[in-house]
């Protein structure tokens, strides 16, 4: 009696078929850190990946202003009065004097290109808004994982002051400093000194924001098992500050910087509307609004560019800071 033929070539496909059935099993059991589950939420979330793609290029674009400017306009402060009515002195043309040459027109009166002086306004406003949320960061993070872990009369101090700072008129407290404070200053000159204090008084009233997320966060946090147990192995303070519930802060850290920078570019542009920003000739998309007030009637085009510029910019971060703060909630759907 023979022994039965077995089909290999059957047997290999049932092995094959076991091996990547097995393959699928590991995949969908297998762990995920948060950021490849943060970026998989991400990447559906259309809307924000549109607000991230604006947001990458206002940054070239401010960072490659001056190659722009040689490419495609004009210095941003050099005159051109043979664009201007010499009646009237408003731009020559349809829509402000758009033109192959002038690729957003001239501004009226000056005859100065509006290209080049929306593209280095960009440089202002991201430069202020970054560099603001950097310090209100810093110092809202510091002062609310101190208040949040320590408790007691610390945190009592810090919430009242934070608190104050809350209830302070911001404008008007920058509108008057900006009035006493001599041009220069610390080594700093013309619209540098403006764009230090800017950045130090636009940040120092915005940490309270930042300081409370972060407070409240702490507060949770150093009830977990892995705090207790990072002490009971004779951790330091501020090894428990630093190294256990500071990573665990980035998060909502991350995510309030992303939202408060469009709200910073704002206030920024509200300052420059009032005079209390950047120094003439320097562009600013605020200043820029404040001139085209007078000459909107005849040149309306000069007030909606600087407009759509702000527009869009902070419609991109709102977008992007949003997309971000749904990717990073714990509580989403994976």
């Amino acid at each position: 009696m023979t022994a039965p033929v077995h089909d290999t070539s059957a047997n290999a496909e049932k092995t094959a078929t076991a091996d990547v059935a097995a393959d699928v099993v590991r995949k969908s059991v297998e762990g995920r850190s948060l950021r490849q589950i943060a970026w998989s939420r991400l990447k559906r979330d259309k809307l924000a990946l549109s607000g991230g793609i604006v947001v990458i290029l206002l940054v070239l674009v401010a960072v490659f202003a001056p190659v722009l400017v040689d490419l495609f306009g004009h210095p941003p402060n050099k005159f051109h009065q043979d664009k201007l009515d010499p009646l009237f002195n408003t731009p020559k043309g349809d829509f402000g004097g758009i033109s192959s040459e002038h690729l957003l027109g001239v501004e009226p009166n000056t005859g100065r290109d509006v290209f080049s002086r929306v593209v280095y306004g960009a440089r202002i406003s991201l430069l202020v808004a970054f560099l603001a949320a950097v310090v209100a960061v810093i110092l809202g993070t510091l002062f609310g994982i101190v208040a949040g872990y320590f408790g007691g009369w610390v945190d009592a101090v810090i919430s009242r002051v934070m608190d104050m700072l809350l209830s302070f008129p911001q404008l008007l407290f920058i509108i008057s400093l900006v009035a006493v404070l001599p041009n220069d200053l610390f080594g700093l000159t013309g619209s540098s000194v403006r764009i230090a204090i800017l950045v130090s008084v636009i940040g120092f009233f915005g940490w309270p924001y930042v300081g409370r997320i972060v407070r409240g966060q702490t507060l949770s946090l150093r009830e977990k098992e892995y705090i207790e147990a990072a002490r009971s192995l004779g951790a330091g303070r501020r090894y428990v500050l630093f190294k256990e519930l500071l990573p665990n802060l980035v998060a909502p850290i991350t995510v309030y910087a992303t939202l408060m920078i469009p709200t910073n570019i704002l206030t920024e542009a509200a300052l420059s509307f009032l005079g209390a920003g950047v120094r003439p000739p320097t562009a600013s998309w605020g200043q820029m609004l404040s001139t085209a007030v007078k000459t909107y009637e005849s040149d309306p085009t000069f007030m909606v560019i600087p407009g759509l510029a702000i527009f869009i910019t902070v419609l991109a971060f709102n977008l992007f800071g949003d997309g971000v703060r749904d990717a990073l909630d714990p509580k989403g759907t994976r």
